[in-house]
């Protein structure tokens, strides 16, 4: 490798580790907020909290490596070109593309890899992050008494501390009704102090309560007037071990979680041709046998040739059978009317297609087709954000984080818009999947390679001197052209 190679190279591996890490906290950031409402209060350990964090963010890279190759490269270049090192080597004869080989060879490894990424390790992430975004939405909040409330986390129980001593966990005051027997009878318990506790394992609430008593109602029936017997006793000392659900953390079948997230590019195939199966055999079965046995029973052509739609049993054209009945007294044409309209309705009653499920089979079958696209899209979109933001870099000649990140907020915020767009249109049916999640790459690569154009050819395109230069030159002219004018 030649040494100028190296030095480009070089300057570029640091802008790009940096910007990964920007990024990607900036994203990390945008899942902490958006997931943080289910992790508070679930007494979750630190590992389980990093392992959903992790899952998300990874889910998040095909966003952000298009950005991060963007960034990368404005500042790799602005870097060389403000340091008048990019001058040096077009001085030495060499060109643009020749100076920016090596950096193109460490994008097309980064984009290609980017396909296995979000076609093995983003579709495994799905599932996970889902199956434990699950597991802690079914988890129960921790025990956490506040002063004078009732805390009713705990099914058929109700617990009101009077307070709790922030650092030794005792309690004052403390009521509890319990209602967990199935006959019906209620306990209620009071006590000067105690501790209430999950055990270490969650399966148990602890509870040891000093100087109380406990009131037992019992009935001798079922129902509300059955008669009832009040109990009271008296305790120095009660500790109960109370069995509990749902506070430990219980880990799901991550399998058990499939949409079109959670696939990689062979079984979003294998969906797409069984749903478009699907989609085309309900139809034909719902179709068909309207068109035969309600609309067109005694027209066998209906079917066979669509563009003749008409009842021609006596040799009538649909506009002549029109004219018959009008020509028909109004008991004769009301009982014509009637049968048309039983017979509508009987067709109704009798139309199989089932519209819900007929409609979830084709909603798969685009977001199958958008995931399938986004899936290759996504090397191209690289390459695409990298030959836009090395010529420009190399216009604007400005390294640092000033320039080269306003330039590639609007860039990414037009791309992110167009994509959105398009996605939507393609989820919806409206467009093709092809049309939707390349509409970017459609609009972008022509821009991409008008700025290497520009760059190569040492256009002031982002130069205010240049285009000042361009006014000042354009009002010379005109001038010139007034006073020929003049002249005549």
């Amino acid at each position: 490798m030649k040494t100028i190679h190296k030095l480009v190279l070089k300057s570029y591996l640091g802008p790009l580790v940096m910007t990964f890490f920007i990024i990607m906290f900036i994203l990390l950031m945008n899942i902490l907020w958006r997931y943080i409402d289910e992790l508070v209060g679930k007494g979750l350990s630190m590992g389980i909290i990093l392992e959903l964090l992790s899952y998300a963010l990874i889910t998040m890279l095909p966003m952000g490596l298009p950005l991060i190759m963007l960034l990368a490269a404005i500042m790799t270049m602005g870097n060389l070109g403000e340091n008048y090192e990019l001058l040096a080597m077009k001085s030495a004869g060499m060109s643009l593309p020749r100076i920016m080989k090596p950096l193109t060879v460490v994008v097309s490894i980064v984009a290609i890899a980017s396909f296995f990424l979000v076609n093995n390790l983003v579709p495994y992430s799905y599932k996970q992050m889902y199956s434990l975004r699950y597991d802690i939405r079914k988890q129960k909040q921790t025990i956490e008494f506040q002063d004078g409330l009732f805390f009713n986390g705990i099914e058929d129980m109700s617990i009101r501390v009077g307070h709790q001593n922030p650092e030794t966990g005792l309690l004052t005051d403390v009521l509890i009704y319990d209602n967990r027997t199935s006959n019906g009878n209620m306990t209620t318990t009071m006590a000067d102090s105690g501790y209430i506790r999950l055990s270490d394992d969650k399966k148990f609430l602890r509870v040891t309560l000093y100087n109380g008593e406990t009131y037992e109602q019992t009935r001798s029936g079922q129902n509300w007037y059955a008669k009832s017997a009040l109990s009271r006793h008296v305790f120095d000392l009660q500790k109960i071990n109370i069995p509990m659900e749902g506070f430990d953390m219980a880990r799901t079948d991550a399998d058990l979680y499939s949409n079109a997230q959670t696939k990689n590019i062979a079984e979003l195939e294998n969906d797409i041709q069984t749903l478009e199966l699907t989609v085309n055999s309900a139809t034909t079965r719902s179709y068909e046998p309207l068109l035969k046995e309600q609309l067109f029973q005694k027209d066998n052509t209906v079917l066979a040739l669509p563009d003749s739609l008409m009842y021609d049993k006596e040799g009538f054209s649909p506009i002549e059978a029109l004219d018959s009945i009008a020509r028909l007294d109004i008991r004769a044409r009301e009982k014509i009317w009637n049968t048309a309209r039983n017979r509508a309705k009987g067709s109704r009653n009798m139309f199989s297609f089932d519209e819900s499920a007929a409609k979830e089979s084709l909603n798969q079958l685009y977001r199958s087709k958008v995931e399938w696209h986004r899936k290759i899209s996504l090397p191209v979109s690289i390459m695409i954000f990298f030959l836009i933001g090395a010529p420009l870099g190399a216009i604007i000649r400005k390294g640092g984080l000033g320039m080269p990140i306003v330039i590639s907020i609007i860039f990414f915020v037009i791309y992110y818009i167009i994509s959105l767009t398009g996605e939507k249109m393609a989820k919806e049916g409206t467009w093709e999947a092809i049309y939707g999640m390349w509409l970017s790459a459609f609009i972008l690569a022509p821009i991409a390679v008008y700025l290497t154009y520009q760059a190569t050819n040492d256009s002031g395109l982002l130069d205010l001197d240049w285009y000042i230069g361009k006014y000042k030159h354009f009002k010379e002219k005109l001038r010139a052209h007034r006073e020929a004018k003049r002249n005549k």
